[in-house]
């Protein structure tokens, strides 16, 4: 059961990561992040701070909040970065999304599966530049063709040469063969 949660949780945490830096249609943001005109997205986001030294699951049941587990408080997301500066919260404290997923494991599971797919993306590279050179002969392959087939022709004039030469010597010595030799014995 906890392969299944982690895996729900990172595709949670990657729905979460989307829709982090939305704000309401027509709603006015003030410097820190925060929405000041009414609205029904602007209640949630002022609704970070609220949750503070309560649970993480509680804080973390809106979007756009973090919690920090080492001081129970929970803050706004600061969208402007990718990751929360440390002046925040550490990155081993800091929560978003999921409560058991910190920001460190976050950076190394997803260093992790991003270089497996970089790694995958180069044999998948390799693998098919390898087979479009095995389709396509090249140069070299084509003259050693080239000259195989000169070498066969070469070879059938020879022979064909040779042949009426020794042709030619039989009939001047009468050792032509004949082609039906039972012609000879006629019954008389």
């Amino acid at each position: 059961m906890a392969p299944r949660r982690s895996f729900s949780g990172s595709v949670l945490l990657l729905v979460l990561v989307a829709a982090v830096g939305h704000v309401a249609p027509g709603a006015a943001v003030e410097p820190g992040g925060m929405a000041l005109s009414e609205g029904p997205h602007s209640q949630i986001s002022m609704g970070c701070q609220q949750y503070t030294n309560k649970t993480c699951e509680e804080c973390l049941k809106n979007v756009t909040c973090l919690w920090c587990s080492s001081t129970k408080k929970c803050m706004q997301y600061p969208v402007r970065n990718i990751l929360p500066p440390s002046s925040l919260c550490e990155l081993s404290s800091a929560r978003w999304g999921v409560c058991w997923v910190n920001f460190e494991a976050l950076i190394i599971a997803m260093s992790v599966v991003g270089g497996l797919i970089l790694i995958t993306l180069f044999i998948c590279c390799c693998c098919c530049c390898r087979k479009k050179k095995n389709r396509k002969p090249d140069k070299e392959d084509e003259k050693a063709a080239r000259e195989r087939e000169q070498r066969r022709i070469r070879q059938e004039e020879r022979r064909a040469e040779m042949k009426s030469r020794h042709d030619e010597i039989r009939k001047k010595y009468g050792l032509f063969k004949e082609e039906n030799p039972y012609t000879k014995f006629e019954n008389n």
